[in-house]
């Protein structure tokens, strides 16, 4: 019985013994296929992803250009700022982490969320800036709390810095973060760029991006698990950008800026030979250093908002009634198709009546018997009036055309406006009535549809003084390497159409000039303030009606409100026998040129002339 029962007992051990080694030869067999598995039929796949979580390719921004102007005097610069990067799959969990962030650093929660909410989508690996430009307290902190903070890093990187702040800051503009449909937008292809890479945005910073902008480098590095840097394996460092010699001459811009400062408006100086911008003034101005650190979206749309046109660069996309200095244009078209001529004469006495309606000229008690020279001197409306009514619509904007207007100057900055040189096919398409022959006089004088620009009344202004030559505006004198070695990729498209002249003779030309002569010069004529010693100056001024003189001169004894005042212009050349200055002055709302413009201009043609010298 007991042998029985031994027997028993061995054979049930046996068999339970058998089952263990079985089912263990089993789980061995299922590993040893698992184990081939990953290692020989996807281990390449896992090489890879082990290679990509391990050693990594960190983006290494270029050092962006600098911007000189024509004497090598710093106008944009580079300064080291400490930035807080974060790596979203290294940083898990990311809210817990930001969390201590900002425990750490003091930086509002809701701020780090926001940046990380605007600037995600890029992959879970990719880098994303978090906050830029803390200080030095902020930098200790993070790195006492780094093993606190996996995936956190704070880099040393380039921050623009516009030397003068609101200096010339529409003409230097800004640069910001390229946006993500930006990209495949650009004229030069991706040229290497990745969300985040700051770009220019405006003015010359985005007219010479491609130059100024630099070509990025990498470094390859091996990561720990919490996403620090354990050792450097390879760098390719950056190629800095081309550094941007501009024409302008910065004192006279800091002279223009602080005769504008307070008024609004535009001011630009260049010289007539070779259309070479001097200065370029908008007022008012904007610090472009508060675009760098990133604008909330309230500042953007309040400065949009403003009042004073903060953001339009007035000089080039400032659309205005040329007033009488559009005159000039007139006189042209007027000798050129016979209209009139040197002894042609017409009679003031302060107004000119037109079917059933009157035409005023601005001086209420009339000039007399004028020709065109006397006519532009004294700048008589109703000489004009009978000019233009002679020519027609399409004919002077034909000669407006041809002498610049309507069309973009070719400056090298982003946005330039057309102007407007209206035509009687305009007018039907825009508003679907025809031209009424009234319509000619206020045409005559720069009234009425038509639209110029400070930067095209230079031009023309430049074109008179010159001979005829129409210079196009330039803004770059030469590019350079970050050691000063010069480099000249081509300022204009090679297509650039050669140059033009304006559609007079040599004859009808120096009838123009004289003209021009004696508005500064002449006894009667309306710039004598812009009179400088020892240098004689041409010029003329305008008086730009923001609404129609009706509605102005309803009552006289009223007070005119500030906003429904006149634009002030006054253009000019000097010297008036070899001119090597061109300055175009618009005050808004300063009722008369030469009260207001006028006196602007001469200070800088005195300034540039007589203290710095061409």
């Amino acid at each position: 019985m007991n042998g029985y029962i031994r027997t028993t007992e061995t054979g049930w051990l046996k068999n339970r013994i058998n089952g263990a080694i079985v089912l263990a030869f089993l789980a061995f067999s299922a590993l040893a296929v698992r184990l081939f598995h990953l290692q020989v039929i996807d281990g390449e796949e896992y090489f890879r992803l082990s290679l990509h979580n391990c050693i990594r390719i960190q983006h290494l921004r270029p050092f962006r250009g600098l911007i000189f102007d024509r004497n090598g005097h710093l106008l944009v610069d580079n300064r080291p700022e400490f930035n807080i990067y974060v790596v979203p799959r290294d940083a898990a969990p990311l809210p817990r982490t930001l969390a201590r962030l900002a425990e750490v650093t003091g930086i509002d929660p809701a701020l780090l969320d926001e940046a990380l909410r605007e600037r995600r989508g890029g992959g879970s690996y990719k880098p994303i800036l978090l906050r830029a430009g803390v200080d030095r307290d902020t930098v200790a902190a993070i790195e006492v709390h780094r093993y606190d903070l996996p995936g956190v890093s704070v880099e040393v990187e380039p921050r623009r810095y516009y030397v003068h702040g609101a200096s010339a800051s529409h003409l230097l503009g800004y640069i910001g973060e390229i946006g993500p449909g930006e990209i495949d937008q650009r004229p030069d292809g991706d040229g290497g760029l990745r969300l985040g890479d700051m770009v220019g945005k405006s003015g010359i910073e985005k007219a010479l991006d491609e130059h100024l902008r630099g070509a990025p480098g990498g470094r390859q590095v091996e990561m720990s698990a919490t996403g620090q840097v354990v050792r450097v394996l390879q760098t390719v460092p950056p190629a800095p950008g081309f550094n941007a010699v501009l024409t302008i001459d910065y004192r006279l811009q800091e002279k223009a800026e602080f005769l504008m400062d307070g008024l609004g408006g535009a001011v630009v100086v260049l010289e007539p030979a070779t259309g070479d911008l001097l200065a370029l003034v908008s007022s008012p101005a904007y610090d472009p250093n508060v675009f760098i650190g990133g604008l909330s979206q309230d500042n953007w749309e309040r400065m949009l908002a403003n009042p004073f046109g903060l953001l339009e660069n007035k000089a080039i996309q400032g659309e205005y009634p040329p007033a009488s200095t559009y005159k000039i244009i007139t006189a042209i078209a007027g000798l050129e198709e016979g209209v009139i001529n040197e002894k042609s004469t017409a009679y003031c006495p302060g107004y000119y009546e037109f079917g059933n309606r009157v035409f005023r000229c601005w001086r209420r008690g009339g000039h007399g018997r004028v020709d065109v020279v006397s006519a532009l001197s004294q700048s008589c409306d109703v000489f004009f009036y009978q000019v233009g009514e002679k020519l027609g619509v399409d004919a002077m904007a034909r000669y407006a055309r041809a002498c610049g207007l309507g069309r973009p100057t070719g400056i090298r900055l982003d946005r330039e406006a057309r102007g407007l040189a209206p035509t009687a096919a305009w007018k039907l398409a825009r508003t679907g009535q025809p031209w009424m022959d009234g319509e000619n006089l206020p045409i005559a004088i720069g009234q009425g549809y038509n639209l110029t620009t400070p930067l095209q009344m230079a031009v023309v202004t430049a074109a008179v003084g010159n001979g005829g030559l129409i210079p196009r505006p330039s803004l770059v004198r030469r590019f350079e390497t970050a050691e000063g070695a010069p480099k000249a990729p081509p300022e204009r498209p090679v297509d650039a159409a050669p140059p033009a002249t304006l559609p007079v003779s040599e004859k009808n030309l120096a009838l123009i000039q004289k003209g021009l002569w004696r508005v500064v010069n002449g006894p009667s004529g309306t710039a004598r303030v812009a009179r400088v010693e020892g240098i004689e100056v041409s010029g003329k001024t305008g008086t730009g009606q923001v609404v129609g003189r009706s509605r102005v001169e309803v009552d006289r004894s009223q007070s005119i409100p500030a906003h429904l005042m006149p634009h002030a212009w006054f253009v000019a050349y000097a010297p008036a026998e070899a001119p090597r200055i061109v300055v175009s002055v618009i005050v808004e709302h300063g009722e008369h040129g030469s009260g207001t413009a006028g006196p602007i201009a001469r200070e800088l043609i005195q300034y540039y002339l007589k203290e710095i010298g061409p």
